[in-house]
Parts: C-alpha cells; sequence; structure tokens
C-alpha cells in the first residue's frame, strides 16, 4: 500500500511541476516560432520539457497542424539538440528527419558538413542531433529545411 501511494504522489508531482507547466513553455515557443525563421517550421524550447504531447494539442488549437518540423532545446551538458517532430506523438517516424548524409556523422567530421564548428552528431536514424551552441543548432535546422 505505501509503495502505491508513493507511486501516486510521485506521479502526481511529476503532473503539477513538469508535464502542465511545460505547456506554456511550448505555447510561446509555437507562437513565437516565426521569429525563430520565417518558415515557422522551428521552435526553440526555453528549456528541455515534456514536450511532444502538448505541441500536438496546441498545433490543433491554433490550426498549424504538422507545420512544426524541429524543435531545438539546451541538453543537460550546455549543447543543444535539434530534434525531429514526430508523426505523433508516440511515433518513432519523424515529419521530417534531419538529412540522411548527416545521419550517424560525428564532430570534426559533421562539423565539415554542415559548414559549422561545434557540431557533435546527427543520429543514425537522422530524429536527433547536436551542435555545442543554440546558435549552430539552429542552424543545423535551418540546413535541414531545405536538404533531404
Amino acid at each position: 500500500m505505501e509503495l502505491t501511494g508513493t507511486e501516486f504522489i510521485e506521479r502526481v508531482n511529476s503532473l503539477a511541476y513538469s508535464w502542465w507547466p511545460a505547456r506554456s513553455i511550448i505555447e510561446n515557443a509555437i507562437k513565437h516560432r516565426f521569429e525563430v525563421h520565417p518558415s515557422g517550421k522551428i521552435i526553440i524550447l526555453e528549456h528541455f520539457c515534456p514536450w511532444k504531447e502538448h505541441l500536438f494539442e496546441i498545433e490543433v488549437e491554433e490550426n498549424c497542424s504538422g507545420e512544426i518540423l524541429y524543435a531545438l532545446y539546451e541538453d543537460t551538458s550546455g549543447g543543444w539538440r535539434i530534434q525531429a517532430v514526430p508523426v505523433d506523438s508516440t511515433s518513432f517516424d519523424s515529419r521530417k528527419k534531419l538529412p540522411s548524409v548527416w545521419c550517424g556523422i560525428r564532430d570534426e567530421a559533421l562539423s565539415a558538413l554542415v559548414g559549422i564548428d561545434g557540431a557533435v552528431f546527427v543520429h543514425a536514424a537522422g530524429f536527433i542531433g547536436g551542435h555545442r551552441t543554440k546558435e549552430g543548432a539552429l542552424s543545423m535546422a535551418i540546413q535541414a529545411l531545405d536538404l533531404v
């Protein structure tokens, strides 16, 4: 009984202090997406949070379903991630993966490919990548909009 009570309290705290507050972060990111890039296809999160469910709900509310392709956020080491938005909140398929020529490439080799020092990696599946700086991650995301 004590274990069940502890799990319940942890779940309530997670919803109250993480999941629900994340909604305003996503609302703000969507609101400012055209300031990030004229296409509106890239959002920048103030900080990492559980974002996917909120994104899909807010896209419906704002009549922009499917338009956002990449979410950028700072990781725990101070670097930045570029994550391709999945086709739905539980999918492993992305609306637009990162360019296939970047997939599985790391560090200097990736920096040379993207033309920006500080690139860290792009996952072999193309759903996520990293850069040392926010500006570098944004530059990669912008390039990815036009590449296959």
